[in-house]
């Protein structure tokens, strides 16, 4: 699981905190996601992690976390679960694969049990920082557009979006898509 692989990666990052980003999930938006959540880190230290909305019948799909204000750029997060059942999820924020971490957590992803898929959850230990050793945590709120390329379309589409964005390459490929339409 995720646990496990932020876990291998102690060595390197030693007693600093350090941001993650998962490359299966690209954040396209008019300022960088990492950029928004290293200053909101600047404001408020502790912990923060990039948060979505999704529709309701996707929550399941991620993880997913409770917030004091869904709607505020940046908000204190009261709850998090990884892939909760469907309909239980408590909100419609996603965590959308960028996080900054405190490195405490991987003194907690060393003795981790296996959670949600029969893997260590990075979200497990991201839980017992915030409940029992008392580490704030904040959601950051991204409003640009997430392509998730685990998927094929997801992969597809964020291409096409990048390449339609460039001033080089936008227009050509725009007239290029058209015909294949």
């Amino acid at each position: 699981g995720l646990g496990q692989a932020v876990w291998c990666a102690r060595d390197i990052v030693g007693d600093e905190p350090f941001a993650l980003l998962l490359p299966d999930m690209l954040h396209h938006g008019q300022t960088p996601c990492l950029k928004e959540m290293i200053d909101a880190y600047a404001e408020h230290g502790g912990n923060h992690i990039a948060v979505a909305p999704v529709p309701d019948d996707q929550t399941h799909q991620y993880g997913s976390g409770g917030v004091a204000d869904a709607k505020a750029k940046v908000s204190k997060i009261s709850q998090m679960i990884e892939q909760p059942p469907k309909g239980t999820a408590p909100s419609n924020l996603h965590i959308t694969g960028r996080y900054i971490l405190q490195p405490e957590i991987f003194g907690l992803l060393e003795t981790q049990e296996r959670g949600a898929g029969g893997e260590i959850q990075l979200t497990d230990a991201m839980l017992t920082l915030m409940n029992d050793n008392k580490q704030p945590f904040h959601a950051v709120r991204f409003d640009g557009r997430i392509y998730d390329c685990g998927s094929k379309i997801g992969f597809l589409t964020a291409n096409v979006a990048y390449a339609l964005a460039r001033d080089d390459l936008g227009p050509s490929f725009k007239a290029e898509l058209k015909k294949l339409m």
